[in-house]
């Protein structure tokens, strides 16, 4: 199964990049896009943290100020997500269950945007927020994980899919392993 994902390239992001704050939006819009979803645990903050930092306030300004819709996409529950949201006055998705469509639909419904090259995905892991996010259509950026030793158990199960993943990639298609700097990630 994992052979037919690859080769219709639902695995492959779009962009890598080492945080969220290493991400050049103003070139996101210049490609057109004008929605963001992103994923809060492990690509916001870690498991064991629950509201937002100043660092992250300030990243939601520039988006906002650069004139982008974004939405919160988690597959965590509402109590965390929600207050993590409210702290940024930012619309949210929970129990997104990632990576099934249905969050992502959610997420389109409450932007209102028909066409999915219009909205990037970012996020931590290449099982649940690439998988879900290509099978969307959408840009997608993988970032890596802040603090791994506080994953859940199904993470870690993830992860370890995810090296395979990213050896994969590394053997069959080495310029896109080198073009996203996949080497750099842990």
């Amino acid at each position: 199964m994992i052979d037919l994902m690859i080769r219709e390239n639902l695995f492959y992001p779009d962009d890598f990049k080492k945080t969220v704050y290493d991400i050049d939006y103003v070139t996101l819009k210049e490609k057109g896009i004008k929605a963001i979803l992103i994923d809060l645990d492990n690509t916001l903050i870690p498991y064991d943290e629950t509201l937002p930092n100043q660092r992250i306030h300030e990243l939601f300004e520039h988006i906002d100020q650069l004139g982008f819709e974004i939405i919160i996409i988690s597959n965590n529950h509402l109590n965390r997500v929600e207050s993590f949201a409210k702290k940024l006055d930012a619309r949210f998705i929970c129990s997104a269950k990632k990576p099934l469509k249905r969050g992502f639909q959610r997420a389109m419904a409450l932007l209102d945007i028909q066409n999915p090259k219009e909205i990037c995905v970012i996020g931590d892991q290449f099982m649940t927020d690439v998988f879900g996010g290509k099978r969307m259509g959408f840009y997608v950026i993988v970032v890596n994980a802040i603090k791994r030793n506080v994953e859940k158990w199904y993470t870690k199960m993830n992860r370890q899919l995810e090296k395979r993943m990213i050896k994969r990639i590394k053997r069959h298609k080495p310029e896109m392993y080198i073009r996203l700097g996949l080497n750099e990630k842990r």
